[in-house]
């Protein structure tokens, strides 16, 4: 993996924040625009992030292209994540989350710098997965893309190694008897071979590399019980649903959320376009596969303008 994209140019926008509300939990969220941006209403791109995602966590590179290319770009973080306030921190349940993509949804068919009939949603890894739930149910919508994204949960669980599952659910369960007392956390992101959420596709270079092109503070910690989510959550179920063009980006290497291209085609959806990349989960976020990746995104979203 190389350094991140346009690290070395001026930004192609310009951000303010702004903020909603996702069952009585204040949210932090940020508003792009193209620096050159003249007042009208834009098409725009809601970015739901993954599994430990947050604002400026691998996505800056996106926010360049895409306001590069005319887009209002809005990114949020979870109740519980990164600027947002709630508790626990750092907790995941997958149903919660579609809830307060939805909500991010609303608010951003509020802004006055947002054409709301002509929204995009995108997101990566698991962020993808609710994307794809999203976009089942929201037929108003222009389209939606998905990257990289965990369609289902039992493919994710078993490509864990059997003694790391074991440990897990060691953990998962002690955290569920502290009951109202402090929750358990582990390490989200770890070393290759070391104890962690995720430890493979370079994930840990991923985050030092991140870490050093945005300068951001990560609370690289989960709670133990959100490794009991994944298995059950299997977002895939939702793609034979879709009715809006959806572009799904998956690699081939993925060990994080394998994908396989044939199954989605299988399912014969007109609504979906698939690509599938040499690359593994986290390589796509940087050079040499980002270029590759931006490329089918950029085109499928210029056709959605162009409709």
């Amino acid at each position: 993996m190389q350094s991140i994209r346009h690290a070395h140019l001026p930004p192609s926008f310009q951000s303010s924040p702004t903020s909603f509300v996702s069952a009585g939990v204040s949210c932090a969220a940020t508003l792009m625009l193209p620096a050159d941006h003249d007042g009208r209403p834009l098409p725009a791109i809601l970015l739901v992030h993954g599994w430990g995602g947050i604002q400026k966590a691998l996505t800056p590179p996106f926010y360049e292209e895409f306001t590069r290319a005319g887009f209002a770009v809005m990114s949020f973080d979870y109740p519980g994540w990164g600027e947002s306030e709630g508790q626990p921190r750092n907790d995941i349940k997958p149903a919660q989350r579609v809830r307060d993509a939805n909500a991010a949804l609303a608010h951003l068919k509020t802004l006055p710098q947002v054409d709301a009939k002509r929204i995009v949603l995108w997101g990566s890894s698991l962020g993808g997965g609710h994307v794809v739930e999203m976009a089942a149910n929201h037929p108003e919508l222009l389209g939606a893309i998905a990257q990289v994204p965990m369609l289902d949960g039992i493919a994710a669980v078993r490509a864990v190694p059997l003694l790391r599952m074991l440990r897990f659910g060691l953990y998962a369960i002690a955290d569920l008897l502290r009951f109202g007392r402090r929750r358990l956390y582990i390490p989200l992101i770890s070393e290759p071979g070391a104890f962690g959420s995720m430890d493979r596709d370079d994930a840990h270079k991923a985050l030092v590399m991140a870490k050093a092109a945005t300068g951001m503070n990560y609370d690289n910690r989960i709670t133990a019980r959100s490794l009991l989510t994944m298995g059950p959550y299997r977002p895939g179920q939702w793609l034979k649903d879709i009715r809006i063009p959806t572009l799904i980006v998956g690699g081939t290497r993925d060990t994080v959320a394998p994908f396989t291209k044939s199954n989605i085609d299988r399912l014969n959806n007109p609504h979906l376009q698939t690509h599938a990349i040499d690359a593994h989960h986290f390589e796509p976020y940087f050079e040499p596969a980002f270029s590759e990746l931006i490329g089918y995104e950029l085109k499928f979203l210029k056709s959605l303008v162009a409709r």
